[in-house]
Parts: structure tokens; C-alpha cells; sequence
């Protein structure tokens, strides 16, 4: 698997290769560390992943919380598994709620605020990974976290300047609890500077000893409860008692020889593998990886799909179409037709009927390998805060929809429309790599863009994530990372391409994790890559 890989650094970074049996890649040093230290003490791939995950949600608090959501894929040694734990909308959330709240023309739930939060599902998912897979005891998985919200860390670069970014946005700081948590000496955290959670501290404890029970239903549930009752919201015990993560099977698409797998909808995973099948009708590999051809026939092939995922994807079983009708070959045969390799285009939808988020990944010398993201969504979520638990809520609820007619309308107990997503590679059935790209809509662009680097193009998983990226935004304008070729930028240009500066400071071009099976796990082992563009690291030993 490795003879093909280019392992000069092709692009400017202060990343390598990372080679080694028991690996971990994060966004945050001290969530890898985590990691490493469930499989010194014998644990399994699973246990690394949770105990770095659980370290992530003090670490990175921009990104993600103890009210995040989350997905899996991982590979047990056998077959792959995927697990959904996306929260879903409390029992009062009807279309008449918010058109009562905020207006009869308002089209989507708030951004902010208790409206925005939908049940959390992140540390569900860390019991039921932990039950059905690992190895260790589940507290003796969250004592690193404990430990840190207690002493504290100190905040590094890149997580100090998107703190400061956060606290300039009004309707964030000022929700219930944000300030009293986030904004230590009424501002946000300095590079350098000591950052402590005890009520994290104390809401990992208690997740400790009742496996989750706490927040679903007990002690936390009720404080939450209780604080959504007095601040506004419609959040009950109920609602977070009634709540189990769903294990699923990966939906897949080949390309070059290997399968992507991702979680099927409602999330956005089947944007890349739908981008992936438009793009194997083109030899993408006779152009020039960072030249203006190869990437117009990425950038084309992803609006096409965004163009479907955003007509058709939600909860499944309010979808008008299936994932297999938008994943059949001959659709997206007839869809990769439309593509000008001359000339770029705004496409709508087609008709298949005929035809701020931590990802982390670790992988264990057993062969086990674990694909894991969580998000808090838009720059710390939701903004609202239990502070006496520290638990930070997310605010998936604003991908609902409240437009008649749309898949995506909000109902009770429906799961919204969401972005964050883990990703996994096999060959012939085999185990490849487990990776994914954070960054909102950027989640899948990275997919696309990170594999035709690695399958089409040969180049090293570090190598393929340094490269300078592009991203296509809602606005149907095309954002480039600085550093991309000038002739190239011009060449996009001249195609017909709108430009613009991302205003996306929080997830701007996404960051990636990657681990690649070299061999057999337990002789040849692994190479993991970090993205330069947080403060990660990938570890092992």
C-alpha cells in the first residue's frame, strides 16, 4: 500500500509523516496523549479514541463540548461498523413553536441561543462505543479529561485566535452561561495563558461513574432542565432520557480502485462520495495535481453534488429519494455529462428518481481503527452553558428546516440536517485508512480533495493534507487557500469561477486527520498525518 506514495513534502509545513504500530491523530496535543496513554495501559483503538475525545471537549472548546453531537466509523478487527449519534429535537419542537417565537416568515430555527440546541448525542456515543468494543473500564477513559479540567491547560495558538474571533460575536456571549465560563478576566483566553473547567470536571465525574446516565436523565439532565425552563427553552429530562445513538451500516462509493464508506444521511457524507462517482468518469490523474483542469473538474463535480444534498438529504426516513437512488451509477454517469471542462457552471438539482467540529482518528496495532468526529457546530454552538457542569450545548437544531415541503423540517424527535462527518477507506473489503476533514460544508470538499491527492495523485497523506485547498460556499462563490498557484487562481478565473475572501474565520479551509495501514498492523503499522492548520499532533508508538 505504501510503493506509490511520494514521501517528499511537497508543500510548504511544519508537519511529517507520522510511522508507528498504536497511533493517534488529533487537533490538540494533549488529546492524543490521552489516546496513547488507554493503549500503553492495554486498551484498544475504541478507548484511545474516547479518552482523546473526552480531552477535546476542554482542549478545543470552539469546537466542540460535553452537549456536542457525533458520528463513528470503525473498523473492529473484521467489518466496519457506523454509529449516528446525532441529537434529536426535543418533544415541543413543532414549526407552529417557532413561528409562535419568532415570526411567521422565519425560515429556519435561531442560530443561537436554547431554540438552536437539539438533544446531544457525543457523550451517549462515547458509552455505546465503550460498551460494545472497548477494553478498558469507562471512567479509567475519562480520567485524562478529568484531570485537565481540573489543573487546567494552557491554550495554544490557533485556539487562542479562534476564542478571540468567538467573543466579538454579540449573540453568542452573550447566552446564558457563556460569559461566566469562556470569558475568564472578561475576555477571551490569551496564548499561553492557564484555562481551568471545574464544572467540566465535575460533569466528566459523574459521566464517569453512571456511564452517561448523568446527563441522560440524572443529576446533569435535571440541572439542564431546569436551566432550559427558566432561560426560555423547551429541553426536558425526558427528552434526553428517551435518547440512544443508532448503530448503522456505512453507505460507499468506489473510486480508483478502493471504497469510500460514509455515514448514511441525515448527514452530508453522500456529498463526497456523490462528487467521487461524477469524478471517476475523468482521468483526473493525466492532469496536473495542483493545476487549473484537475481542480475545475473537483470544484464542478462537488457543486453537483451539493446541489442534490442540499435539495434532497435529511432524516432518511423523510427523504423523497433514497441514498441508493442518488448514489446509482448511471445518475451520476449523467450528472458528471454536465460538466464543461471548459467552462464553470451554477447547477441546480437533479432528479435521481430516474436514474466549529474536533475530528480525531486512532488505530491500534490489534488492527482496530477508529474514524470519530464531534461538533459543537458554529464556533462554540449554541452558546449557552450550564456553568455549574461546564456543559457547553451545541446548535444542530438551526439545520432544521421550517419551510412546508422541506425534507428538513423540524418535527419532534426528528434528527436535523448535519455536516459533521467521519470517513473511512477499504480495499477489497480490507481495511485502508480512517480520516476526515473538519469544517462545516468544507467536510466534504476535503474528503474529495485529501483522496484525489492520495489515489489519483500519489501523494502522502501529510503531503495531501498540506496542499492549499479550495472551497465552495453556499453563496456559490469559490474560496482559495493562500498559497495555491497564482496561474492557477487566474485559470479558475478566466473559467468563469466567482471569486471571493472566505468570511468564515471559524472553520475556513477545514483540518484533517488521517492514519493509513501500511501492512499487517502489527508489523508494519501505520502512518498518521495532523493538519497544520490547528494545533494538532499525530503520536504513536
Amino acid at each position: 500500500m505504501t510503493s506509490n506514495f511520494d514521501w517528499q513534502a511537497s508543500y510548504a509545513t511544519p508537519r511529517r509523516p507520522v510511522f508507528a504500530r498504536n497511533i493517534v491523530s488529533t487537533s490538540h496535543p494533549l488529546g492524543a496523549q490521552a489516546g496513547l496513554r488507554m493503549l500503553a495501559a492495554g486498551g484498544n483503538a475504541v478507548d484511545a479514541a474516547i479518552a482523546a475525545a473526552a480531552v477535546m471537549t476542554l482542549v478545543e472548546p470552539c469546537s466542540n463540548g460535553l452537549g456536542s453531537d457525533a458520528f463513528c466509523i470503525l473498523w473492529d478487527g473484521k467489518k466496519l461498523h457506523g454509529l449516528n449519534a446525532s441529537g434529536p429535537a426535543p418533544a415541543a419542537w413543532t414549526p407552529g413553536y417557532f413561528h409562535r417565537k419568532y415570526g411567521a416568515d422565519v425560515k429556519t430555527p435561531p442560530v443561537r441561543g436554547w431554540d438552536s440546541v437539539s438533544v446531544p448525542g457525543a457523550v451517549a456515543s462515547w458509552v455505546a462505543m465503550s460498551e460494545r468494543f472497548g477494553k478498558l473500564p469507562f471512567a479509567d477513559l475519562l480520567a485524562p479529561a478529568i484531570d485537565i479540567a481540573e489543573r487546567g491547560y494552557m491554550v495554544p495558538v490557533v485556539l487562542a485566535e479562534k476564542w478571540m474571533l468567538a467573543a466579538q460575536v454579540a449573540d453568542l456571549v452573550s447566552q446564558p452561561g457563556f460569559a461566566q465560563t469562556f470569558l475568564p478576566h472578561k475576555r477571551a483566553a490569551r496564548v499561553g495563558e492557564l484555562f481551568r473547567m471545574p464544572g467540566a470536571a465535575r460533569a466528566l465525574r459523574a459521566i464517569a461513574e453512571t456511564k452517561g446516565a448523568a446527563l441522560y436523565g440524572g443529576e446533569i439532565a435535571e440541572d439542564l432542565a431546569r436551566c432550559a425552563k427558566e432561560q426560555g427553552g423547551a429541553m426536558t429530562v425526558a427528552d434526553l432520557a428517551g435518547y440512544k445513538p443508532e448503530w448503522v451500516e456505512t453507505i460507499a462509493k468506489d473510486y480508483r480502485g478502493h471504497t469510500l464508506h460514509e455515514i448514511p444521511p441525515n448527514g452530508q457524507g453522500i456529498a463526497a462520495l456523490m462528487a467521487l462517482g461524477m469524478l471517476s468518469h475523468f482521468d483526473v490523474a493525466a492532469l496536473p495535481v495542483d493545476g487549473v483542469a484537475s481542480m475545475h473538474l473537483q470544484i464542478e463535480a462537488m457543486k453537483l453534488a451539493f446541489a442534490d444534498t442540499y435539495r434532497f438529504v435529511s432524516e432518511a426516513s423523510s427523504m423523497e429519494v433514497t441514498a441508493e437512488q442518488l448514489l446509482d451509477d448511471a445518475y451520476l454517469a449523467s450528472r458528471a455529462k454536465l460538466i464543461d471542462p471548459k467552462r464553470a457552471q451554477d447547477f441546480g438539482a437533479g432528479n435521481p428518481v430516474k436514474g466549529g467540529t474536533i475530528y480525531l482518528t486512532a488505530a491500534d496495532e490489534s488492527g482496530m481503527m477508529v474514524s470519530f468526529i464531534q461538533s459543537n457546530y458554529m464556533g462554540f454552538g449554541s452558546g449557552v452553558v450550564i456553568p455549574d457542569w461546564g456543559v457547553s450545548l451545541q446548535n444542530r437544531g438551526h439545520g432544521f428546516s421550517l419551510r412546508a415541503g422541506s425534507p428538513n423540517l423540524v418535527a419532534p424527535g426528528k434528527r436535523p440536517f448535519h455536516t459533521i462527518i467521519p470517513a473511512f477507506l477499504t480495499k477489497d473489503g480490507q481495511p485502508v485508512m480512517s480520516f476526515g476533514v473538519m469544517g462545516g460544508d468544507m467536510q466534504p470538499q476535503g474528503h474529495m480533495q485529501t483522496l484525489v491527492r492520495m489515489l489519483d495523485y500519489a501523494q502522502n497523506p501529510q503531503a495531501a493534507c498540506d496542499a492549499p485547498r479550495w472551497r465552495f460556499n453556499l453563496q456559490k462563490k469559490l474560496n482559495l487557500e493562500p498559497g495555491m498557484n497564482p496561474d492557477t487562481v487566474a485559470g479558475l478565473q478566466s473559467m468563469g469561477h466567482l471569486l471571493d475572501d472566505i468570511q468564515d474565520s471559524y472553520q475556513d479551509f477545514g483540518a484533517g486527520q488521517f492514519i493509513w495501514r501500511l501492512g499487517d498492523p502489527a508489523v508494519e503499522g501505520y502512518v498518521a498525518a495532523s493538519d497544520p492548520r490547528r494545533d494538532g499532533l499525530a503520536a504513536g508508538f
